[in-house]
């Protein structure tokens, strides 16, 4: 058991949320060369965290399992009541560095009255994705169908989206040249 333990590596911090904000975290990972033909230079990879609850507050310990040697990228938001609050961060080799300017960000509500579904969006060949998509009032990822499409030869997704719910959806993208 302790030999196990040995082999695991990462890393660990902590963030305290106030009672109506929940706060998810995405590392940012740049795809392998020997895939970027195929699969698009980036994707995201929501970081797992514990919940611990401190009166009306929570504090969020989120993890990284294997930690770049260079440092990861990361994006936060902070999701709270019609408003989303994005900022980015860099966990280093012994501390996190988290901007001083967040960007708030205000949500147009699309109503829709049916289930509909999002594009459909390719994974790279470790099952990682460039788009992510989140229910405004619980901050959990909506989870993608995925599915195989044989004349692309490559794995795909769509999510669901239900009626009557707001949702937040994001893409990391290689900037124009």
């Amino acid at each position: 058991m302790d030999e196990e333990l040995d082999q695991i590596q990462g890393k660990y911090f902590s963030i305290i949320d106030p009672k109506d904000i929940n706060t998810v975290i995405y590392q940012i990972n740049r795809t392998e060369k020997e895939f970027l033909k195929t699969s698009p230079k980036y994707t995201v990879e929501r970081l797992d965290c514990a919940i611990e609850y401190i009166g009306d507050k929570r504090r969020r310990t989120f993890f990284v399992d294997n930690p770049a040697p260079d440092g990861n990228h990361l994006v936060i938001f902070s999701f709270g009541k019609e408003r989303v609050v994005v900022n980015t961060g860099f966990l280093d080799y012994d501390h996190i560095k988290i901007s001083k300017k967040p960007v708030p960000l205000k949500i147009q509500t699309i109503y829709n009255e049916e289930e509909t579904e999002y594009k459909e969006f390719a994974y790279t060949p470790n099952m990682k994705r460039q788009i992510s998509i989140i229910d405004m009032e619980t901050a959990e990822e909506v989870k993608p169908v995925l599915y195989f499409d044989e004349e692309a030869n490559e794995v795909k997704g769509k999510c669901k989206l239900k009626p009557y719910k707001k949702y937040f959806a994001f893409e990391v993208k290689e900037k124009n040249k």
